[in-house]
């Protein structure tokens, strides 16, 4: 190739170059070599921009005759390597550019940032690039990761992951466990199971790869303890109110009394009043939740919230108002009214004065108890949810803001069941951020509150009911016990006429099974699930915990013989 002048006069570089004459080139067809020219035409070439200017080559190429009598081809042009690609006005360089592009930045990403490098291409043109590529040759890869996706609605489709590379490596519709086994089979190698706890995932791997080792992944398995937070905090719901700050000196006692009898002689004051005695009666006498349902003729819900209540107020629909931004100029406010001021729109344009960008209505609103003779409607904070209250516990503290520090600080120093479930929380956390498994005897010495948490439905439940056999094993860390469902009963016509019930005859009884011993390592032989939880279970596997009413609850181990349902609820921990 020939270059022939190089012109930087305009916006960019133009380079016209031509090929030689007498050497020949290759068909495109049939590769014979030609130097039989045909004729000669211009192709113009975008190239890589050069001192942020862009380049075009204008190259002149033979088209030359094929000499092979059985090609197809009568006439083709030839390419210069390097340089030229067939139906492409790129060179290779630059068609690399493109393509990097669309990988890292898909369409219109890909396009601001190839104007940046000079070189103008709708996203269309990145996309289509991007979709010519070939795919990479299918790896069986060593750590396989499994999980499901919403496609649109209630339709799921799987996903399948390189874990090592991060790559997805294919995905079809629905959740289906003989496809999954199926393209196990199909591709042997894998040695790795990362999963959730899904039962259909679980039959799949081991029916597909029976000695792949079935992990649980770092999402599930922290969403998973964040869950038995929540349900901690909701044990001890009664010490989330301490997170609040103290109230302030200077409150004046004598408006929130008054503002306590204003409500009671409203219409909803007085019917949660006589509501909240009416429960409280009823607590007080033994009645469950459900029988002061039937018979209050109110639902199971409203009843435990009265219940749960210390005193009427609490009941009240009437929620804390939310801090606004006109919070910092309620002060000014009560002190221009005190002054005399009490129109709302001289109010609002001092306050716009002082740079408040609030709108009229508000300042009109916040004044109109003063006009009533009331002071001004304080902001209250209301106390944090048990889902918050796990949020706070679960955040990192690098990323607590000052406001979630203080508040969290006050409910651990007033809780130690919390401070307790914060501290093994963070070192969990520690243990994964570390990859640094602790002995199971040092998470067994650290237990969550076992006595408040894991009993805490299990007693009001068992209190109404005779005692009864509970098949399989339970974990210490899950707060709900799972409840056999109960039996349909029989009717049977007596020989008076009358129909009577019967209960249905009991289901066999189970031999005992002595617990097995505790494993050494994190593999579970049974189900090959490894999980911080059952590290745990492990630990304390040897002993059976035994409740007030004479009922027995077994820690989680490889060997359960639960039902595959509860097997798979303790596999999404």
């Amino acid at each position: 190739m020939l270059v022939s002048s190089v012109d930087g006069s305009g916006p960019g570089v133009v380079v016209r170059a031509r090929t030689r004459s007498l050497a020949p080139a290759p068909c495109t067809g049939c590769g014979t070599p030609s130097g039989w020219c045909h004729s000669r035409y211009v192709r113009r070439l975008g190239d890589a921009s050069l001192g942020g200017r862009p380049v075009l080559i204008e190259l002149s190429v033979r088209r030359l005759y094929c000499e092979n009598a059985s090609c197809g081809k009568a006439t083709f042009a030839e390419q210069v390597p390097g340089l030229t690609v067939r139906y492409q006005r790129r060179t290779p360089l630059l068609q690399l550019v493109v393509e990097a592009a669309g990988i890292l930045l898909a369409g219109r990403g890909g396009t601001r940032m190839l104007r940046v490098l000079d070189v103008t291409l709708s996203r269309c043109t990145v996309l289509s690039q991007l979709m010519r590529m070939p795919l990479p040759p299918p790896v069986t890869p060593r750590v396989l990761g499994v999980d499901d996706f919403a496609l649109y609605g209630n339709t799921y489709g799987t996903l399948l992951v390189d874990a090592t590379t991060r790559l997805p490596l294919t995905l079809w519709e629905g959740r289906d466990a003989e496809q999954l086994s199926r393209w196990l089979r199909e591709h042997p190698g894998v040695e790795i199971v990362c999963r959730d706890g899904s039962l259909t995932y679980r039959q799949g791997i081991t029916a597909g790869a029976p000695e792949a080792v079935q992990v649980s992944d770092r999402f599930h398995m922290w969403q998973g303890l964040s869950r038995r937070v929540q349900d901690v905090a909701a044990a001890h719901r009664g010490c989330l109110p301490a997170a609040l700050p103290p109230a302030e000196e200077a409150d004046p006692v004598p408006d929130e009394e008054s503002a306590e009898d204003t409500a009671a002689d409203t219409r909803a004051g007085r019917h949660a009043r006589r509501l909240f005695e009416a429960v409280h009666t009823l607590t007080a006498s033994g009645h469950s939740y459900s029988a002061m349902a039937r018979e209050l003729g109110l639902d199971r819900r409203t009843v435990r919230k009265y219940a749960r209540a210390r005193t009427w107020q609490e009941v009240m629909r009437r929620p804390p108002r939310k801090p606004s931004t006109l919070d910092p100029y309620r002060d000014y406010l009560q002190q221009r009214w005190d002054e005399g001021e009490h129109n709302a729109m001289v109010l609002h344009e001092e306050l716009r004065s002082k740079g408040y960008l609030g709108h009229y209505q508000r300042v009109k609103m916040a004044i109109a108890p003063l006009r009533r003779g009331l002071p001004l409607d304080q902001p209250r904070e209301r106390p944090p949810s048990p889902r918050e209250a796990a949020r706070w516990i679960t955040t990192h503290p690098d990323r607590r803001s000052l406001h979630t520090t203080d508040r969290l600080h006050r409910l651990l120093e007033h809780c130690p069941e919390l401070k307790r479930t914060h501290h093994l929380v963070r070192r969990f956390a520690a243990m994964l951020d570390n990859h640094d498994a602790a002995p199971p005897a040092v998470l067994a010495r650290r237990a969550l509150p076992q006595r408040a948490a894991t009993t805490f439905r299990y007693r009001r439940s068992t209190a109404r009911r005779p005692a009864r056999r509970r098949s399989g094993n339970q974990h210490h860390l899950q707060l709900r016990c799972q409840r056999r469902p109960h039996h349909r009963r029989q009717a049977s016509e007596t020989p008076n006429g009358r129909t009577g019930r019967r209960p249905a005859p009991p289901p066999p009884r189970r031999p005992d099974r002595p617990p097995p011993p505790p494993l050494c390592g994190p593999v579970d032989h049974g189900t090959k699930m490894i999980s911080g939880y059952e590290n745990l279970a492990r630990a304390t596997s040897t002993s059976t915990r035994t409740t007030d009413q004479g009922e027995e609850c077994h820690p989680v181990s490889g060997h359960s013989t639960t039902s595959a349902q509860d097997q798979d609820g303790r596999d999404s921990l």
